[in-house]
């Protein structure tokens, strides 16, 4: 399947009709028609469900969407790494990153490295340890800012001194944001909202210092500001970190700790014998002084 063919079928995804993608691609809508035919006879798959108002996509043609958006634009940072190969330190670096604080750390060494070199441009994905890890592995990201533990066979990592901890987003209102903190008791029987990650990995025993299927989880949520939602709406209570939804003034919400917990460890981390772009090469370097600063 050619490069050239995944364009076309995404500009049909985009526009939604043969007519529209045609003309943003100044083909006549026979040859469009024509090349998008070829490509659902090459795999033998149906790939659009034609109609008179618009085309949509089979199952078979959402999966090959988002493969396609992943090759086209590995195509797309290929051709930039290389054009930039022989000129100065410039270009796109790309993180993948959870909600926490410590992304701070991140952004002074951008702003370091930024006035140093001011052709280096950053862009940062949010998501949660899942999302990003296969970002990573598939080459759409260049580092990803990591809780937990990771797989020291497959990326290189460096600690950040982050301090975050854990504690409970609840509406203020309610009888336990009377508590200056929180134990395992106290909120053992409450519908709690988790993150996507802390549900399937051992996060929430590491918390609570007990066995997950004790809690009660009544939601989960990938970015917090979601979670918040939901708690303000009554829904229960968010396990999240400090510092991140704002509780002052006129919120809803208020912030608890929870007692006796570890900070939790948080990493940069990279692909073990990735080749990198020269502005992606120098970041490493600049993010350890800043993190050797704050120490």
């Amino acid at each position: 399947m050619e490069l050239r063919v995944l364009e076309y079928f995404m500009a049909v995804t985009r526009e939604q009709s043969i007519l529209g993608a045609a003309e943003s691609l100044h083909l006549t809508q026979p040859t469009l028609s024509r090349q998008l035919k070829d490509m659902e006879d090459e795999p033998g798959k149906q790939l659009f469900i034609r109609s008179n108002r618009k085309i949509t996509l089979t199952d078979e043609g959402m999966i090959l969407r988002k493969r396609a958006q992943e090759i086209l634009e590995l195509v797309r940072m290929t051709k930039d790494e290389i054009s930039l190969s022989e000129e100065a330190v410039a270009g796109d670096i790309h993180i993948g990153a959870g909600e926490t604080e410590g992304i701070r750390f991140l952004a002074k060494a951008a702003k370091a490295l930024q006035t140093d070199y001011p052709k280096v441009h950053f862009h940062i994905m949010s998501g949660d340890k899942v999302t990003v890890t296969e970002q990573l592995d598939r080459g759409l990201l260049d580092f990803g800012l990591l809780f937990g533990d990771i797989d020291k066979s497959k990326y290189n990592s460096m600690k950040i001194p982050s301090r975050d901890k854990f504690g409970v987003l609840m509406r203020y209102d309610d009888p336990l944001a009377e508590k200056d903190i929180l134990t395992l008791d106290d909120i053992i029987d409450k519908p709690l909202i988790v993150s996507r990650q802390s549900a399937h990995d051992n996060e929430l025993a590491n918390i609570f210092k007990c066995e997950p299927e004790r809690l009660n989880i009544a939601a989960t949520y990938s970015l917090i500001f979601n979670g918040s939602i939901m708690a303000e709406e009554g829904i229960g209570y968010v396990i999240g970190f400090d510092g991140i939804i704002n509780t002052t003034g006129n919120s809803l919400l208020r912030f608890i700790p929870l007692k006796d917990q570890s900070e939790v460890k948080l990493q940069i981390v990279w692909k073990k014998y990735q080749i990198f772009t020269k502005a992606a090469e120098k970041f490493p370097e600049y993010l350890r002084k800043v993190c050797q600063s704050e120490v």
